[in-house]
Protein backbone atom coordinates (compact mmCIF):
# COMPACT_ATOMS: atom_id res chain seq x y z
CA UNK A 1 0.00 0.00 0.00
CA UNK A 2 1.23 3.82 -0.43
CA UNK A 3 2.13 5.62 1.60
CA UNK A 4 0.29 9.15 2.10
CA UNK A 5 1.26 12.54 3.70
CA UNK A 6 -1.70 13.45 4.86
CA UNK A 7 -1.79 17.77 6.26
CA UNK A 8 -5.52 18.52 6.38
CA UNK A 9 -6.28 21.01 9.61
CA UNK A 10 -10.16 21.95 9.80
CA UNK A 11 -10.99 25.24 10.85
CA UNK A 12 -14.45 26.42 11.63
CA UNK A 13 -14.34 30.12 11.19
CA UNK A 14 -17.38 32.37 13.18
CA UNK A 15 -18.57 36.21 12.31
CA UNK A 16 -20.20 37.58 15.35
CA UNK A 17 -21.17 41.09 16.93
CA UNK A 18 -22.72 40.40 19.72
CA UNK A 19 -24.53 37.40 18.44
CA UNK A 20 -24.15 34.78 16.22
CA UNK A 21 -24.87 36.16 12.68
CA UNK A 22 -23.12 34.15 10.40
CA UNK A 23 -20.52 30.67 10.53
CA UNK A 24 -18.60 29.65 7.51
CA UNK A 25 -16.31 26.14 7.43
CA UNK A 26 -12.70 26.51 5.97
CA UNK A 27 -11.01 23.79 5.14
CA UNK A 28 -7.37 23.57 4.09
CA UNK A 29 -6.32 20.67 2.75
CA UNK A 30 -2.59 20.45 1.30
CA UNK A 31 -1.42 16.58 1.09
CA UNK A 32 -0.15 15.35 -1.54
CA UNK A 33 -1.95 12.31 -2.19
CA UNK A 34 -4.85 13.26 -5.09
CA UNK A 35 -7.08 10.56 -3.92
CA UNK A 36 -7.09 12.01 -0.55
CA UNK A 37 -7.59 15.72 -2.08
CA UNK A 38 -10.52 14.34 -4.12
CA UNK A 39 -11.99 12.24 -1.18
CA UNK A 40 -11.86 15.72 0.88
CA UNK A 41 -13.48 18.01 -1.95
CA UNK A 42 -15.96 15.19 -2.29
CA UNK A 43 -17.01 15.71 1.50
CA UNK A 44 -17.36 19.35 1.22
CA UNK A 45 -19.46 19.35 -1.91
CA UNK A 46 -21.94 16.63 0.02
CA UNK A 47 -21.71 19.34 3.19
CA UNK A 48 -22.22 22.42 0.52
CA UNK A 49 -25.62 20.38 -0.95
CA UNK A 50 -27.06 20.99 2.73
CA UNK A 51 -26.84 23.96 2.90
CA UNK A 52 -23.31 24.63 4.76
CA UNK A 53 -21.92 27.15 3.91
CA UNK A 54 -18.09 26.09 3.56
CA UNK A 55 -14.95 26.33 1.64
CA UNK A 56 -12.21 23.91 0.56
CA UNK A 57 -8.92 25.43 -0.19
CA UNK A 58 -5.87 24.11 -1.40
CA UNK A 59 -2.22 24.92 -2.09
CA UNK A 60 -0.03 23.82 -4.63
CA UNK A 61 3.05 23.60 -1.91
CA UNK A 62 3.46 22.58 1.95
CA UNK A 63 5.95 25.38 2.84
CA UNK A 64 5.37 26.00 6.57
CA UNK A 65 3.41 22.94 6.71
CA UNK A 66 0.48 23.46 9.29
CA UNK A 67 0.81 26.78 9.94
CA UNK A 68 1.58 27.46 6.32
CA UNK A 69 -2.12 26.28 5.59
CA UNK A 70 -3.39 28.60 8.02
CA UNK A 71 -1.50 31.33 7.37
CA UNK A 72 -2.44 30.90 3.43
CA UNK A 73 -6.39 30.68 4.98
CA UNK A 74 -6.30 33.93 6.67
CA UNK A 75 -5.44 35.81 3.22
CA UNK A 76 -8.76 34.89 1.80
CA UNK A 77 -11.22 38.44 1.50
CA UNK A 78 -13.89 36.34 3.66
CA UNK A 79 -11.77 35.94 6.55
CA UNK A 80 -11.34 39.21 7.17
CA UNK A 81 -15.52 39.73 7.80
CA UNK A 82 -14.87 36.83 10.90
CA UNK A 83 -14.38 38.19 14.29
CA UNK A 84 -13.54 34.45 15.71
CA UNK A 85 -11.99 31.18 14.36
CA UNK A 86 -11.89 28.04 15.64
CA UNK A 87 -9.41 25.51 14.72
CA UNK A 88 -9.82 22.01 14.58
CA UNK A 89 -7.28 19.34 13.02
CA UNK A 90 -8.96 16.66 10.56
CA UNK A 91 -8.98 13.74 13.57
CA UNK A 92 -11.15 16.12 15.91
CA UNK A 93 -14.36 15.58 16.30
CA UNK A 94 -16.32 18.35 17.93
CA UNK A 95 -19.75 18.32 19.74
CA UNK A 96 -22.59 20.58 17.63
CA UNK A 97 -22.73 22.40 20.60
CA UNK A 98 -19.31 23.84 20.84
CA UNK A 99 -19.43 26.94 19.19
CA UNK A 100 -22.62 28.22 21.82
CA UNK A 101 -20.24 26.99 24.62
CA UNK A 102 -17.08 28.86 23.86
CA UNK A 103 -17.92 31.66 22.30
CA UNK A 104 -19.53 33.38 25.22
CA UNK A 105 -16.61 33.62 27.15
CA UNK A 106 -15.27 35.86 24.70
CA UNK A 107 -18.19 38.09 23.25
CA UNK A 108 -18.62 38.86 26.93
CA UNK A 109 -14.69 39.04 28.26
CA UNK A 110 -13.23 41.88 25.28
CA UNK A 111 -9.81 41.11 27.12
CA UNK A 112 -10.08 37.11 26.45
CA UNK A 113 -7.87 35.88 23.40
CA UNK A 114 -8.68 32.14 23.33
CA UNK A 115 -11.24 29.73 24.47
CA UNK A 116 -9.21 26.38 24.83
CA UNK A 117 -11.28 23.31 24.95
CA UNK A 118 -10.23 19.70 26.79
CA UNK A 119 -9.54 16.98 24.63
CA UNK A 120 -11.18 13.39 25.00
CA UNK A 121 -9.84 10.50 23.33
CA UNK A 122 -11.55 7.70 21.94
CA UNK A 123 -8.63 5.18 21.39
CA UNK A 124 -7.30 5.43 25.10
CA UNK A 125 -8.10 1.76 25.38
CA UNK A 126 -6.81 0.62 22.38
CA UNK A 127 -3.00 0.03 23.70
CA UNK A 128 -0.79 0.04 26.60
CA UNK A 129 0.51 3.01 25.28
CA UNK A 130 -2.41 5.27 24.45
CA UNK A 131 -3.08 4.36 27.96
CA UNK A 132 -0.10 5.86 29.22
CA UNK A 133 -0.30 8.94 26.74
CA UNK A 134 -3.87 9.70 28.49
CA UNK A 135 -2.45 9.77 31.88
CA UNK A 136 0.61 12.21 30.74
CA UNK A 137 -2.58 14.81 28.61
CA UNK A 138 -4.76 14.00 32.54
CA UNK A 139 -1.57 16.13 33.60
CA UNK A 140 -1.69 18.09 31.22
CA UNK A 141 -5.43 19.52 31.40
CA UNK A 142 -5.95 19.05 35.10
CA UNK A 143 -2.67 20.27 36.35
CA UNK A 144 -1.33 22.62 33.73
CA UNK A 145 -3.89 24.11 32.08
CA UNK A 146 -6.74 24.30 34.12
CA UNK A 147 -4.43 25.57 37.47
CA UNK A 148 -3.07 28.10 34.68
CA UNK A 149 -6.25 29.30 33.66
CA UNK A 150 -7.80 29.86 37.02
CA UNK A 151 -4.47 31.35 38.32
CA UNK A 152 -4.59 33.56 35.24
CA UNK A 153 -1.59 32.69 34.49
CA UNK A 154 -0.14 31.54 30.84
CA UNK A 155 -0.69 28.01 29.73
CA UNK A 156 -0.29 27.57 25.39
CA UNK A 157 -2.74 27.22 23.17
CA UNK A 158 -2.93 23.05 22.06
CA UNK A 159 -2.97 23.92 18.13
CA UNK A 160 -6.63 22.40 17.97
CA UNK A 161 -9.87 22.81 19.47
CA UNK A 162 -9.87 26.44 20.62
CA UNK A 163 -11.37 29.49 19.75
CA UNK A 164 -9.38 32.48 19.16
CA UNK A 165 -10.37 36.29 18.93
CA UNK A 166 -9.65 37.04 14.94
CA UNK A 167 -7.82 40.98 16.55
CA UNK A 168 -5.96 38.83 19.40
CA UNK A 169 -4.64 36.45 16.13
CA UNK A 170 -3.97 39.79 13.98
CA UNK A 171 -2.29 41.97 16.84
CA UNK A 172 0.42 38.57 17.73
CA UNK A 173 1.37 38.72 14.25
CA UNK A 174 -0.43 35.72 12.92
CA UNK A 175 1.02 32.10 12.31
CA UNK A 176 4.50 31.99 11.88
CA UNK A 177 6.67 28.93 10.76
CA UNK A 178 9.80 29.22 12.29
CA UNK A 179 9.50 26.53 14.74
CA UNK A 180 7.31 23.16 14.50
CA UNK A 181 5.10 24.20 17.47
CA UNK A 182 3.27 27.34 15.72
CA UNK A 183 0.43 27.47 18.53
CA UNK A 184 2.68 27.86 21.19
CA UNK A 185 4.48 30.71 19.33
CA UNK A 186 0.99 32.45 18.41
CA UNK A 187 -0.25 31.85 22.21
CA UNK A 188 3.28 33.58 23.18
CA UNK A 189 3.38 36.66 21.57
CA UNK A 190 -0.54 36.95 22.16
CA UNK A 191 0.18 36.69 26.32
CA UNK A 192 2.47 39.36 25.56
CA UNK A 193 0.67 41.47 23.99
CA UNK A 194 -1.47 41.40 27.42
CA UNK A 195 -4.23 39.09 26.28
CA UNK A 196 -5.79 36.32 28.67
CA UNK A 197 -6.66 33.00 27.97
CA UNK A 198 -9.19 30.31 29.40
CA UNK A 199 -9.03 26.88 29.58
CA UNK A 200 -12.85 25.36 30.34
CA UNK A 201 -12.61 21.49 30.96
CA UNK A 202 -15.79 20.48 30.58
CA UNK A 203 -15.88 21.34 27.06
CA UNK A 204 -14.28 17.94 25.37
CA UNK A 205 -13.42 17.30 21.97
CA UNK A 206 -13.06 13.60 20.72
CA UNK A 207 -10.36 12.86 18.73
CA UNK A 208 -7.43 10.03 18.56
CA UNK A 209 -4.04 9.40 19.82
CA UNK A 210 -1.33 7.65 17.71
CA UNK A 211 -1.27 3.94 18.81
CA UNK A 212 1.69 3.39 16.90
CA UNK A 213 5.42 3.85 18.72
CA UNK A 214 6.65 5.50 15.38
CA UNK A 215 4.02 8.04 15.26
CA UNK A 216 4.22 8.85 18.82
CA UNK A 217 8.14 9.04 18.54
CA UNK A 218 7.90 11.46 15.80
CA UNK A 219 5.12 13.52 17.74
CA UNK A 220 7.32 13.87 20.79
CA UNK A 221 10.06 14.94 18.71
CA UNK A 222 8.08 17.88 17.24
CA UNK A 223 6.34 18.53 20.83
CA UNK A 224 10.08 18.89 22.77
CA UNK A 225 12.26 19.93 19.55
CA UNK A 226 9.79 22.93 18.64
CA UNK A 227 9.60 24.33 22.26
CA UNK A 228 13.13 24.13 22.89
CA UNK A 229 13.80 26.10 19.52
CA UNK A 230 11.31 28.39 19.96
CA UNK A 231 12.37 29.11 23.48
CA UNK A 232 15.68 30.17 21.79
CA UNK A 233 14.30 32.40 19.68
CA UNK A 234 12.05 34.56 21.75
CA UNK A 235 13.99 34.43 25.10
CA UNK A 236 15.09 37.76 24.48
CA UNK A 237 11.95 38.81 22.92
CA UNK A 238 10.34 38.07 26.33
CA UNK A 239 12.97 40.08 28.36
CA UNK A 240 12.76 42.90 26.88
CA UNK A 241 9.15 43.12 26.54
CA UNK A 242 7.36 46.40 27.78
CA UNK A 243 3.63 45.36 27.55
CA UNK A 244 3.38 42.55 30.40
CA UNK A 245 5.07 42.55 33.94
CA UNK A 246 8.78 41.26 35.32
CA UNK A 247 6.74 38.07 37.25
CA UNK A 248 5.23 37.41 33.96
CA UNK A 249 7.98 37.04 31.78
CA UNK A 250 9.70 35.46 34.69
CA UNK A 251 7.38 32.92 34.20
CA UNK A 252 7.63 32.22 30.86
CA UNK A 253 10.98 31.88 30.81
CA UNK A 254 11.58 30.02 33.87
CA UNK A 255 8.90 28.10 34.73
CA UNK A 256 7.22 27.63 31.16
CA UNK A 257 10.02 27.19 28.87
CA UNK A 258 13.43 26.77 31.11
CA UNK A 259 11.38 24.41 34.06
CA UNK A 260 9.08 22.23 31.81
CA UNK A 261 10.05 22.61 28.41
CA UNK A 262 13.83 21.98 28.78
CA UNK A 263 14.94 20.83 32.10
CA UNK A 264 12.10 18.56 32.87
CA UNK A 265 13.29 16.18 30.25
CA UNK A 266 16.78 16.82 30.66
CA UNK A 267 16.76 15.75 34.26
CA UNK A 268 14.51 13.17 33.94
CA UNK A 269 16.73 10.87 32.25
CA UNK A 270 20.02 12.28 33.52
CA UNK A 271 19.03 11.91 37.11
CA UNK A 272 17.33 8.97 36.54
CA UNK A 273 18.54 6.92 33.87
CA UNK A 274 22.93 7.84 34.39
CA UNK A 275 23.54 9.62 37.53
CA UNK A 276 21.20 7.76 40.00
CA UNK A 277 22.16 3.90 38.21
CA UNK A 278 25.88 5.00 38.20
CA UNK A 279 26.47 5.59 42.24
CA UNK A 280 25.88 1.91 42.31
CA UNK A 281 29.53 1.55 41.32
CA UNK A 282 30.44 4.44 44.21
CA UNK A 283 29.24 3.14 47.71
CA UNK A 284 30.60 5.88 49.39
CA UNK A 285 28.36 7.95 47.70
CA UNK A 286 24.72 8.28 48.78
CA UNK A 287 21.38 9.67 47.15
CA UNK A 288 19.26 10.77 50.01
CA UNK A 289 15.28 9.34 49.81
CA UNK A 290 14.02 13.05 48.99
CA UNK A 291 15.79 12.94 45.26
CA UNK A 292 14.94 9.33 44.98
CA UNK A 293 11.64 8.54 46.81
CA UNK A 294 9.65 11.54 47.93
CA UNK A 295 10.06 13.86 45.56
CA UNK A 296 9.32 11.62 42.76
CA UNK A 297 6.93 10.28 44.54
CA UNK A 298 4.63 13.30 44.78
CA UNK A 299 5.37 14.26 41.01
CA UNK A 300 3.97 11.09 39.94
CA UNK A 301 0.95 11.65 41.72
CA UNK A 302 0.20 14.99 40.73
CA UNK A 303 0.63 13.59 37.29
CA UNK A 304 -1.88 10.69 37.72
CA UNK A 305 -4.58 12.72 39.67
CA UNK A 306 -5.74 13.73 35.85
CA UNK A 307 -6.38 10.41 34.73
CA UNK A 308 -7.20 8.49 38.00
CA UNK A 309 -9.17 5.38 35.78
CA UNK A 310 -5.71 4.24 35.17
CA UNK A 311 -3.93 4.70 39.04
CA UNK A 312 -2.80 0.70 38.58
CA UNK A 313 -0.80 1.35 35.56
CA UNK A 314 1.26 3.94 37.41
CA UNK A 315 4.59 1.66 37.74
CA UNK A 316 4.42 1.27 33.31
CA UNK A 317 3.92 4.76 32.96
CA UNK A 318 6.94 6.15 35.33
CA UNK A 319 8.81 3.31 33.15
CA UNK A 320 8.06 4.67 29.85
CA UNK A 321 8.21 7.92 30.30
CA UNK A 322 11.65 7.55 31.40
CA UNK A 323 12.34 5.96 28.39
CA UNK A 324 10.92 8.34 26.62
CA UNK A 325 12.88 11.15 28.13
CA UNK A 326 15.89 9.90 26.21
CA UNK A 327 14.09 11.03 23.36
CA UNK A 328 12.52 13.76 24.19
CA UNK A 329 16.00 14.95 25.55
CA UNK A 330 17.56 14.53 22.58
CA UNK A 331 14.83 16.29 20.72
CA UNK A 332 15.53 19.27 23.22
CA UNK A 333 19.14 19.34 22.22
CA UNK A 334 18.84 19.70 18.60
CA UNK A 335 15.98 22.21 19.07
CA UNK A 336 18.03 24.68 21.41
CA UNK A 337 21.18 24.71 18.93
CA UNK A 338 19.11 24.59 15.58
CA UNK A 339 20.76 20.90 13.95
CA UNK A 340 19.75 17.98 12.62
CA UNK A 341 15.89 17.30 12.39
CA UNK A 342 14.81 21.20 14.04
CA UNK A 343 12.18 22.29 11.56
CA UNK A 344 11.16 18.70 10.64
CA UNK A 345 7.55 18.42 10.36
CA UNK A 346 6.01 14.47 9.97
CA UNK A 347 3.04 13.96 10.00
CA UNK A 348 1.03 11.95 13.15
CA UNK A 349 -0.43 8.96 11.31
CA UNK A 350 -3.59 8.05 12.77
CA UNK A 351 -4.79 4.97 12.22
CA UNK A 352 -8.55 5.42 12.57
CA UNK A 353 -10.67 2.56 11.53
CA UNK A 354 -7.50 1.15 9.21
CA UNK A 355 -6.98 -1.31 12.29
CA UNK A 356 -10.39 -2.89 12.36
CA UNK A 357 -10.34 -3.36 8.86
CA UNK A 358 -7.12 -5.15 8.99
CA UNK A 359 -8.29 -7.00 12.23
CA UNK A 360 -11.19 -7.84 10.19
CA UNK A 361 -9.38 -9.02 7.32
CA UNK A 362 -9.52 -12.89 6.57
CA UNK A 363 -6.61 -12.80 4.49
CA UNK A 364 -3.01 -13.26 6.22
CA UNK A 365 -0.41 -11.09 6.27
CA UNK A 366 3.66 -11.73 6.90
CA UNK A 367 5.13 -9.37 9.44
CA UNK A 368 7.58 -7.36 7.91
CA UNK A 369 9.45 -4.26 8.96
CA UNK A 370 12.36 -2.42 8.04
CA UNK A 371 15.38 -2.61 11.17
CA UNK A 372 16.04 1.01 11.16
CA UNK A 373 11.89 2.09 11.57
CA UNK A 374 11.55 -0.28 14.65
CA UNK A 375 15.43 -0.72 16.43
CA UNK A 376 15.96 2.09 17.96
CA UNK A 377 20.00 1.95 19.20
CA UNK A 378 20.30 4.62 21.89
CA UNK A 379 17.25 2.99 23.67
CA UNK A 380 19.34 -0.21 23.46
CA UNK A 381 22.56 1.22 24.25
CA UNK A 382 21.24 3.22 27.60
CA UNK A 383 19.17 -0.40 28.52
CA UNK A 384 22.43 -2.21 28.17
CA UNK A 385 23.99 0.31 31.27
CA UNK A 386 21.34 -0.07 33.10
CA UNK A 387 21.28 -3.82 32.99
CA UNK A 388 25.06 -3.40 34.22
CA UNK A 389 24.59 -1.20 36.71
CA UNK A 390 21.39 -3.89 38.09
CA UNK A 391 24.14 -7.47 37.78
CA UNK A 392 26.66 -4.82 39.52
CA UNK A 393 24.29 -3.68 42.38
CA UNK A 394 22.64 -7.14 42.83
CA UNK A 395 25.98 -8.60 43.22
CA UNK A 396 27.95 -6.46 45.24
CA UNK A 397 25.52 -3.64 46.07
CA UNK A 398 23.40 -2.75 49.35
CA UNK A 399 21.27 -0.47 48.39
CA UNK A 400 19.10 -2.54 46.50
CA UNK A 401 18.31 -0.39 43.47
CA UNK A 402 18.55 -3.66 41.10
CA UNK A 403 14.93 -3.75 41.69
CA UNK A 404 14.00 -0.61 39.57
CA UNK A 405 17.31 -0.75 37.79
CA UNK A 406 16.22 -4.15 36.17
CA UNK A 407 12.53 -2.93 35.36
CA UNK A 408 14.17 0.65 33.68
CA UNK A 409 16.62 -1.68 31.70
CA UNK A 410 13.54 -4.10 30.67
CA UNK A 411 11.34 -0.98 30.11
CA UNK A 412 14.41 0.70 27.62
CA UNK A 413 14.61 -2.68 25.66
CA UNK A 414 10.65 -2.95 24.76
CA UNK A 415 10.95 0.15 23.40
CA UNK A 416 14.71 0.10 21.78
CA UNK A 417 12.79 -2.96 19.87
CA UNK A 418 9.79 -1.04 19.35
CA UNK A 419 7.81 -3.82 20.67
CA UNK A 420 5.19 -1.15 22.43
CA UNK A 421 2.03 0.31 20.89
CA UNK A 422 -0.11 -1.40 17.81
CA UNK A 423 2.07 -2.95 15.26
CA UNK A 424 0.19 -2.63 11.77
CA UNK A 425 1.87 -4.93 9.28
CA UNK A 426 2.95 -3.51 6.25
CA UNK A 427 0.68 -4.79 2.57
Amino acid sequence: MKKRCINCPLELHVTFHGQLIESLHQVLDDSTDPAIKALVEQECRRWASKGVNIKYEIRDNRKGYKSGALREGMKHSYVKLCSHVAIFDADFQPEPDFLERTIPFLVHNPEIGLVQARWEFVNADECLMTKMQEMSFGYHFTVEQEVGSAAHAFFGFNGTAGVWRMSALNEAGGWKDRTTVEDMDLAVRAGLNGWKFVYVDDIKVKNELPSTFRAYRNQQHRWSCGPANLFRKMAMEIATNKKVSIWKKFYLIYSFFFVRKIIAHVVTFILYCVVIPATVFIPEIQVPRWGTIYIPTAITLLNVLGSARSMQLVVFWILFENVMSLHRTKATFIGLFESGRVNEWIITEKLGDALKTKKGSKATKKLHFRVGERVHVLELFVGLYLLFCGWYDYSFGKNKFYIYLYLQAMAFFVVGVGYVGVFVPNS
